[in-house]
């Protein structure tokens, strides 16, 4: 069927740009401050210190949170570093295409292809509208999946947020440890004065993986699940204007409201017709 096969050509992963280009920046600008104020990489690169805070943090957050949500949290990394293609333009298509059959030959000629969308969310809804389930109770159960998998999104996301709190915390432990072994050599002052230096670079790991890392991660994933939120929404909304027999031209304008690359194709297009 073209319409399902459409959306998985055309809404592939793609790494994220910004993602990308963020975590180079923060980390080259830091070290590269390093390097310009006379240091060098050897300074802060204490493999102790990446042990205590990196085990530490993981230790913690492993306590404060169920192992499926942690687990679950890792899993979503990826949508960290990869965004998808334009889901949302592919999508309308899609359900363009099924609005245009459907009024044509009857929503029940859409058995068929709605057993073959990949999407489970769409596939659930189209096949319950097919079914002939009432309007309200298939938006009921819909908008409920949605909001079941938006408080999992969130729980998840927040596995990096409780990171982000304990990583500076356990790095202030480390520096702490680290201080007690250099009491321990205060005869030998050059030892006392190496030792206080490296004994900071586990605060250094915690207080930047937390705020480099852990805490951008979180954001990033609530945003990518509010996407997917958005998506399934407008998934929901075309569904219900097949289901109620609009026409397709009208599913499309409702739908395009979801899409901000269309709303930004029309406005490239409405800007030369409005010069004179």
């Amino acid at each position: 069927m073209a319409g399902g096969g459409s959306t998985t050509t055309r809404s592939g992963n793609r790494p994220d740009v910004a993602s990308l280009v963020g975590v180079l920046l923060a980390i080259g600008a830091i070290v590269g401050g390093l390097l310009l104020e006379g240091g060098k990489l050897s300074d802060i690169g204490q493999y102790t210190a990446a042990i205590i805070v990196l085990g530490g943090t993981m230790g913690a957050t492993m306590l404060n949170t169920p192992l499926h949500n942690f687990i679950g949290g890792f899993r979503r990394l990826a949508h960290v570093f990869l965004e998808k293609g334009n889901a949302a333009s592919a999508t309308i298509e899609q359900i363009i295409e099924f609005a245009t059959k459907a009024r044509k030959n009857g929503i029940v000629s859409l058995e068929q292809e709605a057993a073959l969308i990949p999407d489970p969310f769409l596939r659930k809804a189209l096949t319950l509208a097919v079914d002939g389930t009432d309007l309200q109770e298939l938006r009921r159960m819909m908008e409920l999946e949605i909001e079941i998998q938006e408080h999992e999104a969130d729980a998840e996301a927040k596995v990096f947020e409780q990171a982000g709190g304990y990583a500076p915390t356990v790095g202030i432990l480390g520096a702490v440890m680290g201080l007690i072994q250099v009491m321990k050599n205060l005869a030998n002052i050059d030892a006392v004065g190496h030792g206080i230096a490296v004994s900071f670079v586990a605060t250094v790991y915690g207080v930047g993986i937390a705020n480099l890392f852990f805490l951008p991660a979180a954001g990033k994933i609530k945003a990518r699940a509010q996407q997917d939120i958005q998506i399934k929404e407008m998934m929901l909304e075309g569904v219900s204007g097949i289901v109620e027999g609009l026409n397709p031209k009208l599913i499309r304008a409702k739908l395009e409201a979801y899409d901000h690359a269309a709303a930004k194709r029309k406005q490239a297009v409405a800007k030369p017709l409005e010069k004179p």
